[in-house]
């Protein structure tokens, strides 16, 4: 004669099968894990030491549940003569992890994907164009990625359940007016959101890209589906809706190109050596300006005459704005240094004409 195990007992041995699975499949992986991790550091491959990082949290679950699949297969469960709702919660929670391992991993893959294509891509170089935009496009396709993995993710998750499927379909079966009243509301959030992939596709604009926006200089730090971040030069920060970009008209230094030209303008008297004066900028160009001048432009020109005064500008080029900048700086001390050393009789001047009438005029002048 046998001796049956009490119930609770008996479910305890029969749930120890799967949980050691789990336990094996955990183990598994996280040795697996950290071979793999010690083998790209030996290589020196960081990329793939980040990519072992984001794909952490999905395998270890799916090792997890495999683990669970793999000893729930040995188990009867109608032997267990649990309650009909209990197997289909369990069933139902089943389910919704495999979509979490699946939305999880899929992310992931898009994280992985995206750190490959920044690794490629140097925006950090000086020629950096092919960069920008890659990056650009990138972003912003992940996070319209991002966007669709959840949506899908999300309406899996409420497949998985009879009664919010009921829900969802008496919704949409007697939306009416509420929904045109919700697509009405919808409408100006999907618009910012086409526009936002229509930058991507397009790109008026890029990351790193050196634009005029609302008056303010600066660099294009984030950009993101509904909205744009301008680093300005003081450290501020310009957050931009991404339509302002497709319905009025910036300045973007570094649309095609990061090479620019730069003015500095002087006002001198009439006698100045303009010809001296342009060989000293040359000069300056070449012997001082170092890696501030890229060897493209280097020029004086008189471009206004006044009644006191005439106009220089100096016209130099530069690899990109902000060495321009430093350039132009550069230009404009030296150069108003060499007139004050050199001619400081062609600074401007303001003359004052006398008249030169006689003495007996001026008497008659004075008794008048």
């Amino acid at each position: 004669m046998s001796i049956r195990p009490d119930p609770p007992l008996e479910l305890f041995f029969t749930l120890a099968l799967p949980l050691g699975f789990i336990l094996a499949g955990l183990v598994a992986h996280a040795v697996l894990l950290r071979i793999l991790r010690l083998m790209a550091k030996r290589q020196g491959e960081e990329f793939w030491v980040v990519a072992l990082n984001l794909v952490k949290g999905p395998t270890g679950f799916a090792a997890a549940l495999l683990g669970l699949d793999i000893g729930l297969a040995g188990i009867d469960v109608q032997a267990l003569a649990l309650p009909v709702n209990i197997i289909d919660l369990a069933h139902k929670l089943h389910a919704l992890a495999w979509i979490t391992v699946f939305a999880w991993a899929v992310l992931a893959s898009g994280g992985i994907l995206a750190q490959w294509f920044q690794r490629s891509n140097d925006i950090l170089s000086d020629d950096n164009l092919r960069a920008r935009k890659i990056i650009t496009q990138v972003r912003m396709f992940r996070r319209v990625f991002s966007v669709i993995v959840l949506v899908v993710s999300l309406a899996a998750t409420l497949m998985v359940f009879d009664v919010t499927r009921n829900i969802g379909a008496s919704v949409l079966a007697s939306a009416g007016i509420a929904g045109a009243v919700a697509g009405l509301s919808a409408q100006k959030f999907l618009s910012t959101i086409f526009a936002g992939m229509q930058i991507a596709i397009t790109q008026p604009i890029r990351l790193d890209d050196v634009v005029v926006v609302e008056g303010e200089w600066g660099r294009v730090e984030e950009i993101t589906l509904t909205y744009v971040v301008v680093r300005i030069w003081d450290q501020r920060r310009l957050v931009v809706p991404v339509m302002y970009f497709l319905d009025k008209p910036i300045q973007n230094w570094t649309r095609s190109s990061a090479e620019i030209l730069g003015s500095v303008f002087l006002c001198v008297d009439y006698r100045a050596p303009v010809a001296e004066l342009r060989s000293e900028l040359e000069r300056l160009c070449r012997e001082e300006a170092g890696e501030l001048w890229d060897g493209r432009v280097c020029g004086l020109q008189v471009t206004d005459s006044g009644p006191a005064t005439v106009t220089l500008r100096a016209l130099v080029s530069s690899a990109g704005s902000s060495r321009n900048w430093d350039l132009r700086c550069l230009v404009r001390e030296r150069l108003v240094c060499y007139i004050q050393e050199k001619h400081p009789d062609i600074l401007p001047l303001t003359r004052i004409s006398f008249d030169k009438s006689g003495p007996e005029e001026s008497k008659e002048m004075n008794d008048g």
